[in-house]
């Protein structure tokens, strides 16, 4: 029988709520769920706790079953404590296994956004202008990193409608004493040729080197590729997609149309839709550099990291849609 403690299911609850959002976060929260169950489980074997980490991830991946950091982040965790099963000699043993796997890829994936920001700001100039999307934790890393370093950057930062995390990304940079500029997303060819980098995130890698980030991503790739202004992604390796390397496709979600106009507002329209992507896809070609924890490789070596990363995974059954979780 699972042990589900109220912390548990609260978490649970939280995940499929999005009270708890954005790529890192929710792989943390999946890691710190099964490490709450290696602490609680009254198991008294080891067939019995593998069978119990097995349920609660099944409930954790129903919660956001088309998200990609979530099952990465479980596979990480369930395949080392698999690979543990014949060579520990108790229950007791399995469970020190499992907590301390959990703790070690939630302390990798924090450390990552930092290892990103050292690494992405060496490609940072002293007065570089630079431009953010939405609200990466990856990229604001790069920006900080380098305002830390002395450099003294300028950042414009687009709303990111309809949902804003631009404004979030403002406030982040401007708290740090960055001199930020907020703009609108349809601005941004505006103000492209005094930029001399983009910097944006990412919620999902492919296998080809096409990166899904928030809606208006590839729109700024295309504006930043016709002004020759560089863009850069940065984002963890969990966020390499190993499903796209066996045919898979990436299903972009569409939120609900309130987030663009009230119900209200159009209810009498009866001839009006409301069409509201949550992300795009902007192919390999129109991005420079990925930036990663493990260093900065170029789109097309997307595939070597998924196959250095996630080679175990390549050959698994396929069970999950594919649609992006926003970071």
């Amino acid at each position: 029988m699972v042990t589900y403690t109220s912390e548990i299911r609260d978490i649970a609850t939280d995940i499929k709520s999005m009270k708890i959002r954005g790529a890192g976060k929710i792989a943390r929260a999946a890691a710190k769920v099964l490490l709450l169950v290696s602490q609680h489980s009254k198991a008294r074997n080891i067939d019995s706790f593998i069978r119990e980490l097995d349920k609660t991830a099944e409930l954790l991946l129903k919660t956001r079953p088309t998200a990609v950091s979530l099952p990465n982040g479980i596979k990480f965790i369930m395949k080392r404590v698999l690979e543990a099963k014949d060579s520990v000699r108790d229950v007791d043993e399995i469970r020190d296994i499992a907590g301390n796997v959990a703790r070690e890829f939630i302390k990798s994936s924090e450390a990552a956004v930092k290892k990103i920001g050292e690494i992405g700001a060496k490609r940072i100039d002293a007065s570089d202008v630079l431009l953010t999307h939405c609200n990466s934790q990856a990229a604001i890393a790069v920006i900080a990193s380098a305002w830390d370093q002395g450099k003294k950057v300028k950042v414009f930062a687009t709303e990111t409608r309809p949902r804003l995390q631009g404004r979030k990304t403002a406030r982040a940079l401007s708290r740090r004493g960055i001199p930020v500029t907020l703009i609108v997303d349809s601005a941004v060819r505006y103000f492209m040729n005094d930029v001399d980098k983009v910097i944006v995130g990412a919620d999902a890698v492919a296998a080809n080197g096409a990166v899904v980030n928030k809606i208006g991503t590839s729109t700024i790739a295309l504006v930043a590729k016709e002004a020759r202004t560089p863009l850069y992604v940065a984002t963890e390796t969990y966020k390499f997609d190993p499903e796209t390397s066996i045919g898979e496709l990436v299903t972009i979600e569409e939120r609900d149309s309130s987030e663009v106009a009230p119900k209200k507002g159009i209810s009498d329209l009866k001839t009006v839709t409301v069409r509201n992507p949550a992300f795009d896809i902007t192919p390999p070609e129109y991005i420079d550099l990925i930036i990663t924890e493990k260093g900065i490789i170029p789109p097309q070596a997307a595939i070597s990291v998924i196959q250095q990363e996630f080679g175990w995974m390549l050959f698994e059954k396929v069970t999950r849609p594919r649609i992006i979780e926003e970071e």
